[in-house]
């Protein structure tokens, strides 16, 4: 048997191989990332249930992850509009 026939089908085995291998790899951080967003959604639950607004603690969280700098230009900003339309 000639090496140059066996070449193709080994070629196509390991990229098929390679392939299944990223798919797999995606569907399991797709798996991952839906057991985090249920984990988030039962801690949301849970607080709601212990009468805390979940709207702002979304909002808090969402603050939490910005620079402080850029936090305290916007604050600047929004005072100087809410200022201007006499709020």
């Amino acid at each position: 048997m000639d090496m140059t026939e066996d070449a193709p089908s080994d070629v196509t085995r390991i990229t098929r191989d390679e392939l299944r291998a990223f798919v797999e790899r995606y569907e399991r951080l797709e798996q991952e990332k839906k057991d985090i967003a249920d984990g988030q959604k039962e801690i949301m639950a849970e607080a709601k249930g212990r009468g805390y607004d979940t709207k702002v603690l979304r909002k808090i969280v969402a603050i939490r992850k910005r620079d402080p700098q850029d936090i305290s230009e916007e604050e600047a900003i929004l005072e100087i509009y809410k200022e201007a339309l006499g709020m």
